[in-house]
């Protein structure tokens, strides 16, 4: 949920025009919060038998530790759903209001119910409902679509597979208990750390197109140094056979997708100093 309120807050930031109107800019950050929520119980709701055979979720959940009911969690993912939704209808668009209503059943039905017990490309295909943001958060300021949310929301697309798949080698067995198709579990360790070398140099490139629509040199040069660092820890982790290095590569992870909407965020507010040259920009 963090990813998703700072993502969003991101393209608050670069499209501008909530700067100046506070309460809007927090009732779109609500109305993601509540329909990211939204999703994300009612997937806890479906998967509560899983989890409740998972190490890492039994007794970090609240259905499988007993501590809510099933009932109660269907209803409260409804409510705040409905919610969020409605906020972005009444008070924004109805195209924003369409992007929220289709995270919520993309992500709880197509993806949990659907994609994750069928095939190993589940998270590749799922990680479009938590790219979201960027593209609705863009939507409620201006009403329709630009080239930036979108790269933004590719940036998101792109680094969730090679983050989740490093959860996932560490969590294998888990996965394998409870018999879903996970890429390390089908395709073996190696495979999905090729996968995550592959899929973190698409990113990366994705990440530094930013700079040719317009961002500065603080961000290129973020850009630059977070997506070596990250290119090279999967480079060593594939190279070496190292399953172990994944951890480290999953908590790289986090910091680098976080530093790197902090940059496009900062880039946004603060002038390009003056005797830096303008990078080149498609208009």
């Amino acid at each position: 949920m963090l990813l998703v309120l700072f993502t969003g807050a991101a393209a608050l930031v670069v499209q501008g025009s909530f700067l100046a109107r506070p309460v809007d800019f927090a009732l779109v950050l609500l109305g993601l919060f509540l329909a990211g929520g939204s999703a994300n119980a009612l997937n806890q709701y479906f998967e509560r038998d899983i989890d409740s055979n998972m190490t890492r979720t039994r007794k970090r959940r609240p259905l499988p530790m007993g501590t809510l009911s099933p009932g109660h969690a269907l209803s409260f993912a409804i409510a705040i759903g409905t919610l969020g939704v409605a906020i972005f209808a009444v008070r924004f668009n109805w195209l924003t209001a369409g992007l929220a209503l289709f995270t919520i059943v993309f992500y709880s039905f197509y993806y949990t119910l659907w994609l994750k017990p069928r095939t190993t490309n589940n998270i590749v295909i799922g990680g479009i409902a938590g790219s979201m943001a960027p593209v609705g958060a863009w939507a409620a300021a201006t009403g329709e679509m630009a080239i930036a949310p979108l790269v933004m929301f590719l940036i998101v697309f792109l680094w969730t597979p090679p983050h989740f798949w490093s959860l996932a080698l560490f969590c294998s067995d888990d996965y394998r208990r409870v018999k879903l198709p996970m890429l390390p579990v089908v395709n073996g360790e190696q495979a999905t750390l090729n996968q995550i070398f592959w899929y973190t140099l698409v990113l990366v490139t994705c990440s530094l197109s930013l700079a040719v629509l317009g961002s500065g040199w603080l961000y290129l040069l973020v850009a630059l140094w977070m997506g070596s660092t990250y290119l090279r820890m999967a480079w060593r982790a594939r190279r070496d056979h190292q399953v172990s290095a994944a951890r480290s590569l999953f908590k790289f992870s986090l910091v680098y997708l976080f530093v790197i909407f902090t940059a496009i965020m900062v880039d946004a507010l603060i002038p390009a100093a003056p005797f830096l040259p303008p990078l080149p920009h498609l208009g």
